[in-house]
């Protein structure tokens, strides 16, 4: 008796586990978090943010930060209260109990992968050839740089990467260097007497419009570079106890990127002018070149393509899986959840949302991709918002991070009012986000028909085989 007691508990113990490994403690989650957040946003549309609203590019970038600071704590109470894996799409469907919103939900989510990856394509080109000593590539050409990268993005996908939390420290201090090194050579040119601080307070104010509005369109793009500390909360099962680290880290994290944004923007325009810093897709590299000449722009141009390629392969990685997901659960049609065999990666997923990357990069500009973004996650935004106040008559046993209710009602309705069309918001960001969440609509009916049928057709069939002798 002894013998088989002791067999089944060697049996137990040696079980594959059923839960993730909690290894992250406060100083990984907190690189992870500052590294999530930087990338693509501030090395690709400061300059965009900067034609928008003129020299005062700091404001918009102020704004973005205090609206994704209110959100955080939407997300705060829910991911403590929740410590486990799935986001926004797990809070909506707790919250509101309605399939159809859960979908759309978690495919913006996706569709903001495949938008920030595309920008992030876009903003590789022009630091490559910027990189490599050409001055002015043609369109053609940085379409074709911009192409070629996600096809290599994809190749890499279909391998399959192992990613890991350890590797996300050394490409957070490679993004977060580009970054410094502009802001120290700001502070230098300005130490010299380089550069023009009045510009700090000058408006682009087109004709017939407001200073307040100028400032609020520009804030819906800046948006972009805010996003990314919710992808955190999907680090929840793995971290160290969640309910108690994430409110001080995710705090220190967001403060953190917004002080060196602020910072960033400030370099940027003080050395050069908006309008020389909306042109083309490498910014900072302009930034650089006027107040370090001799500084090696090469150097930088590297940094920034590896900020960006990494940003983009995160995204890329987030979206076809999500996209296998939902085929799994027959959300989206069965042959979306197909593997490679041999590396059993998802391959058809990884092909459908390549092309649709490759469609967004030769139609859409980086503007509209990067307001697209934005636009997707500030919806999202608004429903999490939204769905923490819901969620607050649930209760659980453990103790968890509690939001005043005041702050998820104006978090949802700062995000609501920068995903609306009185923000000053292009009217792009709505025919490029309408058509991909059009696209995601079609693909769930044409899923939700066919197992309608196939349910159907097996019953009949099931009825078909009975013997009608048979009792009943």
């Amino acid at each position: 008796m002894a013998d088989v007691e002791e067999r089944e508990a060697r049996s137990a113990s040696s079980e594959q586990p059923t839960e993730l490994r909690r290894v992250i403690g406060p100083g990984l989650l907190l690189l992870f978090i500052v590294g999530d957040i930087l990338g693509t946003g501030v090395y690709s549309l400061t300059g965009k943010v900067a034609a928008e609203v003129g020299g005062a590019v700091w404001l918009p970038f102020l704004c973005a930060f205090v609206v994704a600071f209110l959100t955080a704590f939407s997300y705060l109470e829910l991911v403590t209260k929740y410590p486990r894996a799935g986001g926004a799409a797990m809070y909506t469907h707790r919250a509101f109990k309605i399939q159809f919103l859960t979908f759309l939900v978690t495919f913006a989510v996706m569709c903001s992968g495949l938008t920030s990856a595309s920008s992030a394509a876009q903003s590789f080109a022009g630091n490559l050839f910027a990189a490599v000593g050409v001055d002015e590539p043609t369109e053609l050409l940085l379409l074709a740089g911009a192409l070629g990268f996600m096809t290599l993005v994809a190749l890499v996908n279909l391998r399959g990467v192992g990613e890991s939390v350890k590797a996300n420290v050394v490409l957070t201090c490679i993004e977060l260097s580009g970054l410094l090194i502009v802001i120290g050579v700001g502070a230098w040119a300005l130490v010299r007497g380089l550069g023009e601080t009045s510009r700090l307070t000058e408006f682009n104010v087109p004709e017939g419009e407001t200073p307040f509005g100028a400032v609020t369109a520009a804030t819906a793009l800046a948006f972009f570079a805010m996003v990314g500390f919710e992808d955190s909360v999907n680090m929840a099962e793995e971290t160290k106890n969640p309910s108690k680290i994430f409110p001080k880290f995710m705090v220190i994290g967001l403060c953190v990127t917004g002080v060196i944004y602020v910072l960033v923007a400030i370099s940027s325009v003080a050395l050069v002018s908006p309008g020389e810093l909306g042109e083309g897709s490498t910014p900072l590299l302009k930034v650089v070149q006027a107040g370090a000449p001799g500084f090696p722009i090469a150097v930088f141009a590297w940094i920034s393509m590896f900020a960006v390629a990494n940003s983009a392969l995160i995204n890329m990685l987030m979206a076809s899986r999500l996209l296998y997901g939902m085929a799994r659960e027959d959300v989206l049609p069965r042959s979306l959840s197909r593997l490679l065999p041999g590396r059993r990666t998802p391959v058809v997923a990884i092909i459908f949302t390549t092309l649709l990357a490759f469609a967004l990069v030769s139609l859409a500009d980086l503007t509209a991709l990067g307001g697209t973004t934005s636009l997707l996650l500030l919806c999202v935004f608004t429903v999490v918002n939204i769905a923490v106040l819901v969620l607050k008559r649930d209760r659980v046993e453990h103790q968890h991070f509690t939001t005043p209710a005041l702050i998820p009602v104006v978090g949802a309705v700062l995000c609501a009012y920068l995903a609306s069309p009185l923000s000053g918001r292009a009217t792009d960001d709505y025919e490029v986000a309408g058509w991909l969440m059009l696209a995601g609509v079609v693909l769930g009916a044409i899923t939700l028909l066919v197992n309608r049928y196939l349910l159907h057709r097996r019953a009949r069939i099931g009825t078909a085989n009975i013997d009608p002798r048979t009792p009943r």
